[in-house]
C-alpha cells in the first residue's frame, strides 16, 4: 500500500491529465489532426523497445536486485539507449519518405528518445526506493504537459507538432530534473561489468519482440482503420480509447508498485509469496471488474462530458474498449509472474498469440462491421493472451484464482458490454443492475482487503 501512494502521486497526475485533456484537444484539433498526432506518438511507441534494446525492464529488474551494482546497470541502460540514437536516425530518413510520416519524421525521432531517456531515469530511481523523487518528477510532467500544451497549441497554434512536441520536451526536461536531483551523472562508469551487462540483455532482448507484439494488439488497428476508412474514423477510435484509459491508469498504479512488491516478496517462503499473490489477485480482479462495470455504465456521460460535439459517436466503441482494459490489466498481472522467475521468454510466445489473433480479426472485422470491428478485435486479443498466462503462470506460481468469483464477475461484465452496445428502452436500468450485482458479488473480498489495510 505504501509503494501504491508514492507511486500513484508520481503517476496519476500525468494519467489523469491525458485523460481530462480529451476535451482540450479535440477542441482545437479536428478528428483528422487528432488521429494523425495519436498515429505519431504510437509509432514512436513502437520505436522505444527497439531503439532501447528493452533495456529499461532490465534497469528495474536488476537494479532492485543487485544494489551494489547499481552503476554498472545504470551506466548500461544509458549506453545502450545512446547507442540507439544511430539506427533511430535511419528509421527516421525512411519514415520521411512514407506519406503518412511526410514532415513528422524528426519529431518522431525527438519523441523516442526523449522517452527513453526519461523512463530510464525514473525507473532506476523507482528501483533504488527513491519513491518520493519519483512522486515529484511525476508532478513536473504534468506541469510542464499542460503548460507546453497551452502555448504550442493556443498560443503558437503548432498543431499535431506541438501537441507531439509537448510531449516529447516534458519528457526531456523531466530527465534532465532527475540527472541533476539524484546526481546520476556520478553514476556513469567506462566500463560496465560485462557479465551484468550481458544478463540484462539476455532478460531484456527477449522482450522486444513482446513489446513489439502488445503495440500490435493495442494500436494496429489505428493504423488498419486509417488505411480502410480514413483519419477522421481514427480520430474517433482514438477518442474512444482514451475513455478507458482511467482503467489503465487505475491498474497502471497498481501494478507498477506491485512488481517492485512482487520481487521483494519473493526472497522470502515460497508458500507466503503463493498466498500474497492469491490475496492481491482477489482483490485487485474484484476492482477491476467494479471499475470497468462502472466505466461502461457511464460512457455516454464520458463522452459528452471529454469530448467536443463532433466526437460524440464514438461512445458506441467505450463499452467494448473498456472490457479489452479490464482483460488487458489481468494479462499485465500475471505477467508479474514471468518477471519474478525471470521467464521473459514466456511472454514473447503470450505476446505473439494476441498479435497474430488480433491481426487476423482486424483485417476480417474492419472492412465488414467498421471502427467497431477494431474494437472486438482488441477484446479477444487480449481474452486469449489471458488464457494462456492463466495455465502458463500458476505452473510456475500456483496461486489460488478464485475461479469461481472470476467467472461470476467475467459473466457479468460480458452481458453488461452486450448490452451497453444498443442504446434499448431501460439502458440506464440494465447497466445499474450489472453494476449492482458486481458491488455484491465482490463486496466480501473487497472488505477484506479493507479491513486487513486498516489492521498495518
Amino acid at each position: 500500500m505504501s509503494n501504491t501512494v508514492l507511486i500513484s502521486i508520481g503517476t496519476f497526475g500525468s494519467k489523469l491529465l491525458s485523460f481530462l485533456m480529451v476535451r482540450f484537444y479535440t477542441g482545437i484539433l479536428t478528428p483528422g489532426d487528432y488521429g494523425t498526432a495519436d498515429l505519431i506518438m504510437q509509432a514512436a511507441n513502437l520505436l522505444l523497445p527497439v531503439v532501447s534494446m528493452g533495456i529499461v525492464n532490465s534497469v528495474f529488474r536488476f537494479s532492485v536486485d543487485h544494489p551494489r551494482s547499481r552503476k554498472s546497470i545504470f551506466s548500461a541502460g544509458f549506453y545502450t539507449i545512446t547507442a540507439g540514437a544511430a539506427p533511430l536516425a535511419g528509421i527516421a530518413l525512411l519514415l520521411s519518405g512514407t506519406s503518412m510520416f511526410h514532415g513528422y519524421a524528426a519529431l518522431i525521432a525527438c519523441y523516442t528518445l526523449a522517452s527513453c531517456y526519461h523512463s530510464l531515469c525514473a525507473e532506476f530511481i523507482r528501483a533504488r526506493g527513491s519513491t518520493a523523487l519519483f512522486a515529484r518528477q511525476g508532478l513536473l510532467n504534468t506541469a510542464l504537459v499542460v503548460g507546453l500544451n497551452l502555448l504550442f497549441l493556443v498560443v503558437f497554434r503548432l498543431g499535431i507538432t506541438g501537441y507531439v512536441l509537448s510531449v516529447a520536451l516534458a519528457d526531456a526536461l523531466c530527465a534532465l530534473y532527475l540527472v541533476w536531483k539524484a546526481r546520476l551523472w556520478k553514476l556513469l562508469i567506462r566500463h560496465p561489468r560485462k557479465r551484468m551487462f550481458r544478463q540484462m540483455l539476455r532478460y531484456s532482448i527477449p522482450l522486444i519482440p513482446t513489446t513489439v507484439f502488445w503495440w500490435i494488439t493495442s494500436v494496429s488497428d489505428r493504423y488498419m482503420i486509417a488505411e480502410f476508412l480514413g483519419a477522421d474514423a481514427n480520430g474517433l477510435y482514438a477518442v474512444a480509447y482514451k475513455i478507458p484509459t482511467m482503467l489503465a491508469l487505475l491498474s497502471g498504479i497498481f501494478l507498477e508498485a506491485w512488481q517492485f512488491s512482487a520481487i521483494s516478496e519473493a526472497e522470502g517462503s515460497r508458500t507466503a509469496h503463493i498466498r500474497f499473490y492469491s490475496q492481491v489477485w482477489r482483490a485487485f480482479q474484484a476492482v477491476m471488474f467494479l471499475a470497468g462495470s462502472g466505466m461502461i455504465a457511464l460512457c455516454h456521460e464520458e463522452i459528452r462530458l471529454l469530448a467536443a460535439s463532433e466526437y460524440y459517436d464514438a461512445w458506441v466503441y467505450v463499452p467494448v474498449l473498456s472490457f479489452s482494459m479490464v482483460i488487458s490489466a489481468f494479462v499485465t498481472f500475471l505477467g508479474s509472474v514471468y518477471m519474478v522467475t525471470e521467464k521473459s521468454g514466456l511472454s514473447f510466445w503470450t505476446a505473439m498469440a494476441g498479435a497474430g489473433t488480433n491481426l487476423a480479426l482486424n483485417l476480417l472485422l474492419i472492412p465488414s462491421i467498421g471502427i467497431q470491428g477494431a474494437a472486438i478485435a482488441t477484446a479477444a486479443s487480449y481474452l486469449l493472451s489471458f488464457i494462456i498466462r492463466v495455465a502458463t503462470a500458476r505452473r510456475l506460481l500456483p496461486f489460488r484464482l478464485y475461479t469461481r468469483n472470476f467467472l461470476g464477475n467475467f459473466l457479468v461484465l460480458t452481458v453488461q458490454t452486450i448490452l451497453a452496445m444498443k442504446s434499448f428502452p431501460g439502458w440506464y436500468i440494465a447497466q445499474l443492475t450489472c453494476l449492482v450485482i458486481l458491488g455484491l458479488w465482490n463486496g466480501k473480498s473487497l472488505l477484506t482487503t479493507v479491513r486487513k489495510i486498516r489492521h498495518l
